[in-house]
């Protein structure tokens, strides 16, 4: 059975945008003029290897009965109520605004799953926003821009994940294929580093045939090229990217054109491995590459190419990877593994690696687990007090995985130190295995419903 994914949200989000985006061509008109679209519109899309049908839908607004307003509202209730999952879309830029609180009561009442999208996250402008639809309780939203695509890498992961849980709650026969169905589905693996760094011999090895074409020019490769294969029985789709270089020397439009999807070919993907010469071995574009795939909160390995013509191997491993470890703290603890594009040697480690930052990057935490973890860091280290006052943190959770992401609710968490929030990170990778992923740790004071000054002033 195919699922419907429906898009909802107050008029002018952006829903048609991303609409078209997911389906994939131009369907749907897109204005700045709230209100364009009105009746429902329906495309089929696919997310992962899972069809699936997806409506727009006219903005949620208030309404008089029997208007045009109120009648286009009904058709976009009547989709909810039809709809398998929810996209429920708000405006970062606006921020959470009272008509999509009310709207988000709607839509929870449901009883569909819901993800919440955060739309035109482009800029600095929409990060308050973006934090800010916590409020709505729902969960997590995903930042997006469905103008300039970012972030959809991330917004397919969770509708994948979000239909495959669905599957689990049909009958047997239904999820039994759904099971089959995600087994089946690839890790996306990027493989991405500086020009002529080896990536097109990496990925002609472990596909086992001449695919790309290589040689000893550098940019060679222009645009991402996605390659299927299977690795230990597990799926996977590959993508070899263009050479990644300072922007001061990016001059021709195709070669812009190129970086431009090698950047893309990193948001989609679950897993990077920057691939990097161990003659010019981790250089300030190689630290700016691995910053990168942090910030877009993907799983990241490193693979040190032309391994066979290096001697002292030991100590050269050490050093580059206490070099690793000096320089990128946001990712403690990522893989270095040495390899041999063209022999192939330490390409089934550099695989293994792979997997193992995948399932950490997947991984939740029990609560119970995580509880317990809690109340130990706190006994063994309470957070200091600011301007003489305690600083109380109450308990923390874990919102979403994929990177994995946690909230701690404290009083006036404005004011705990940074190196106490490096504290808790720390303990987490070391505690629970989430070494070389981001970890994403949110601050969050909580609501007191017995305290109305907030409403007063």
């Amino acid at each position: 059975m195919t699922a419907t994914v429906v898009i909802a949200g107050r008029p002018n989000v952006g829903k048609s945008t991303l609409f078209n985006r997911l389906a994939g061509r131009r369907l749907a008109l897109v204005d700045d003029m709230p209100g364009l679209t009105r009746d429902r519109k329906e495309a089929e899309a696919e997310i992962g290897s899972r069809k699936i049908r997806l409506i727009d839908t006219a903005g949620l607004e208030e309404a008089e009965k029997g208007s045009i307003a109120a009648r286009m509202r009904q058709q976009s209730e009547t989709a909810i109520a039809d709809g398998d999952v929810i996209l429920f879309m708000i405006d970062a830029r606006a921020g959470v605004t009272p008509a999509d609180e009310l709207f988000a009561e709607e839509v929870r009442a449901s009883g569909k799953p819901v993800i919440v999208v955060a739309n035109k996250c482009e800029s600095r402008a929409g990060e308050a926003g973006y934090y800010d639809a916590f409020r709505l309780g729902m969960g997590e939203a995903v930042a997006i821009s469905a103008e300039h695509g970012e972030g959809m890498g991330e917004l397919h992961a969770r509708l994948a994940e979000a239909l495959g849980e669905l599957g689990e709650t049909q009958d047997e026969g239904d999820a039994a294929e759904t099971e089959d169905e995600r087994k089946r589905r690839p890790l996306r693996l990027a493989i991405v580093g500086r020009p002529n760094a080896g990536k097109s011999t990496l990925v002609n090895t472990l596909l086992g045939e001449e695919r790309m074409i290589t040689g000893p020019e550098p940019g060679l490769t222009r645009d991402s090229v996605a390659s299927d294969f299977t690795w230990q029985g597990r799926p996977v789709k590959l993508f070899d990217t263009a050479g990644l270089r300072r922007k001061s020397r990016i001059s021709e439009r195709v070669e812009k054109l190129a970086v431009g999807d090698a950047l893309n070919a990193i948001r989609f993907a679950e897993v990077v491995a920057l691939l990097i010469d161990v003659d010019q071995a981790l250089d300030k574009q190689d630290l700016q590459i691995a910053d990168l795939v942090e910030r877009e909160g993907r799983a990241l390995v490193i693979g040190v190419n032309k391994w066979d013509l290096v001697e002292d191997r030991d100590r050269r491993l050490k050093a580059l990877r206490e070099r690793v470890g000096f320089a990128l703290p946001q990712v403690k603890g990522v893989p270095v593994v040495p390899v041999s594009a063209l022999s192939g040697r330490g390409a089934e480690k550099l695989m293994k690696a792979v997997f193992e930052v995948y399932e950490a990057w997947n991984r939740r935490v029990p609560t119970a687990a995580l509880n317990r973890w809690f109340a130990e860091m706190l006994e063994r280290h309470s957070p200091p007090a600011a301007a003489g006052r305690r600083i109380k943190l109450r308990y923390i959770t874990q919102s979403n995985a994929r990177p994995p992401t946690f909230i701690v609710f404290c009083t006036r968490p404005e004011e705990l130190p940074e190196s106490y929030t490096r504290y808790l990170v720390n303990g987490l990778r070391e505690s629970f295995g989430l070494n070389s992923v981001p970890i994403r740790l949110h601050l969050r004071k909580p609501k007191n419903p017995y305290d109305d000054r907030n409403d007063r002033r």
